[in-house]
């Protein structure tokens, strides 16, 4: 009978033991973990971004210029003093 209790205490101990190293371990605030995963997928977000735009200005062909109409340029004429044929 004395190992049975023995035994028994060693499980409260041991029980014990496990519930205060869980209270000081404490775990982490959920919090904590909510504004690290936001973090995480801003950065990701952020990080991916850029490499897509750096991968697109080296790849991408430049974008074309809108062809100047010919409104404008005897507007740029006219003001630089040329006159316009037939005058």
């Amino acid at each position: 009978m004395a190992e049975e209790y023995s035994s028994a205490s060693d499980f409260d101990a041991s029980e014990e033991f496990f519930q205060n190293a869980r209270r000081a371990a404490g775990g982490f605030n959920p919090s904590l973990i909510v504004l690290l995963l936001v973090v995480g997928v801003v950065l990701i977000f952020i990080v991916g971004n850029y490499v897509l735009y750096t991968y697109a200005q080296k790849t991408l062909p430049p974008k074309k210029k809108k062809p100047v109409s010919m409104k404008k340029i005897k507007r740029e004429r006219l003001k630089r003093g040329i006159a316009p044929p037939g005058e």
